[in-house]
């Protein structure tokens, strides 16, 4: 998804003006930075929720040289579907499949 996928949606369905709705995409997108970096996570419901985990401090290997190499710790963000979520995703799958078996 980018955010010309969001723009494009909002003026879709609210018939907007295209740079109104890119400021719109652009200002959800800053208000989920700034509630994850805030409180570490962000849910929708129906969606999922984008969590901050720690990366611990390890070594890792140059996959050129073979020397092992320190990586420091840090964080990430991972995303965990909702259960609404997964099972849309596997009848969309199942559909797919089914679609692809008949042609």
């Amino acid at each position: 998804m980018s955010k010309k996928f969001l723009t494009d949606v909002i003026v879709q369905s609210t018939e907007m003006p295209a740079v109104a709705a890119n400021r719109l995409a652009s200002d959800l997108i800053e208000a989920i930075k700034t509630e994850i970096t805030g409180t570490g996570r962000f849910t929708l419901p129906d969606f999922g929720s984008f969590v901050v985990r720690e990366t611990p401090k390890r070594t890792a290997m140059n996959p050129r040289t073979g020397e092992k190499v320190p990586v420091k710790a840090g964080a990430t963000v991972r995303f965990k579907a909702s259960p609404a979520l997964k099972e849309a995703a596997l009848a969309g799958m199942k559909k797919a499949k089914r679609k692809a078996a008949k042609a």
